[in-house]
């Protein structure tokens, strides 16, 4: 039996989106299960339907293809073809990383060359147990560090030359992000996922990526509140909205009002103990 990949498409373009569907129905090997004409409606799509494989538009306003990456935990992340009509975003490093990446206007050799690639990806995915979130994020720093942008200070706390020191004291989080240098308290964080050696820390609803593995982040935190709820992701306790019972022995958590986190059953323990 031939493998068929669940597919989302997203682009705010609705003719755009018109097309893409047209020309992804006629590859056997695609199923869409929806179609977003937005990030907000994308992010939100991939986590009530984990598809298989995404065709992310870049440039869209408000949430961007590259922030839904980034808000995405690394334990339902699909796949993903970028489709953008510009070539500013470091194209190389994109396909360095195992992340396909077609140019508007859409051709159908192209199309069809990304979805054989996204298979053999889905395939080797499942061999592996792993997503590429990891590869993207990397991607996506590059682009960042490319842009050559002096580095400022975004806080309302002055650090000194002991920046670190401070820091722990203060319980920030220090987080490089593109052009600014962002200190983020630890009771403001909502929860932290991590893909290889990236962790994206979502707090006051935004997400910023870091160079760090969960480990080196979880001996900064207190591990009274921050608890690990899968592999690959930890929760500010307090932080928790809702618990949604999900199948076998899993759990969902509701943050920010609008993010669902996947708690694995090895770690369902955790929640239990948190609930009584």
């Amino acid at each position: 039996m031939s493998t068929v990949l669940r597919t989302l498409i997203v682009d705010d373009e609705p003719l755009a989106l018109k097309l893409l569907a047209s020309k992804l129905e006629k590859i056997p090997q695609i199923t869409v299960i929806g179609q977003c004409k937005n990030g907000r409606e994308a992010a939100q799509a991939i986590m009530e339907h984990e598809p298989d494989l995404v065709f992310l538009d870049i440039q869209m306003p408000g949430v961007s293809g590259l922030e839904v990456v980034k808000r995405t935990q690394e334990a339902i992340m699909p796949l993903v073809v970028f489709i953008t009509a510009y070539e500013e975003y470091a194209l190389e490093a994109f396909e360095a990383n195992a992340v396909d990446y077609i140019l508007k206007p859409l051709d159908n050799e192209r199309l069809a060359r990304a979805v054989a690639r996204a298979l053999d990806l889905h395939q080797a995915k499942e061999a592996v147990d792993s997503s590429n979130k990891a590869n993207i994020l990397q991607a996506i720093e590059h682009i960042d560090k490319s842009k050559n942008k002096k580095v400022t200070w975004s806080a309302r706390d002055t650090l000194d030359a002991d920046s670190a020191e401070n820091a722990a004291t203060l319980k920030k989080l220090v987080i490089k992000d593109r052009d600014e240098i962002h200190l983020i308290k630890h009771s403001d964080i909502a929860w932290i996922d991590a893909a290889g050696d990236y962790i994206c820390v979502h707090a006051n609803g935004q997400t910023y990526i870091k160079r760090s593995t969960l480990k080196e982040v979880l001996d900064e935190l207190d591990d009274n509140v921050f608890k690990r709820i899968h592999r690959s992701t930890i929760v500010n306790l307090k932080a928790i909205e809702k618990v949604i019972p999900h199948t076998k022995g899993e759990f969902f958590l509701v943050m920010d009002g609008e993010h669902k986190i996947k708690v694995s059953r090895n770690y369902k323990d955790v929640i239990r103990s948190f609930l009584t």
